[in-house]
């Protein structure tokens, strides 16, 4: 049960994540990202349906961000992802 209550919520967090928040984090987090390239992630990410939890879809989702950004940004981000999953002990929910 909290299992999909944490899914729900992830989804719904990259499904509503603004440019300005992107953009933030890349700042944050060490990415070189412009805000047309935050825009374009932003908007694949409304207008397509994600599955960060299986490894073809993150596969997919990190492919996509390689063609908007470039593929050093693409790989960063898949570091940053698989810390912050590490960091908060969800690795179960990540197959």
């Amino acid at each position: 049960m909290m299992s999909t209550f944490i899914k729900d919520f992830i989804l719904q967090k990259l499904s509503r994540l603004t440019s300005e928040e992107l953009y933030t984090y890349s700042k944050q987090y060490g990415f070189s990202i412009t805000n047309q390239q935050a825009k374009a992630v932003t908007k694949y990410l409304k207008t397509h349906t994600v599955d960060p939890f299986s490894a073809d879809g993150r596969a997919d989702m990190l492919q996509e961000l390689a063609k908007i950004t470039d593929l050093e940004t693409a790989k960063k981000a898949q570091k940053l992802f698989n810390e912050i999953v590490k960091s908060y002990g969800l690795e179960s929910l990540f197959y």
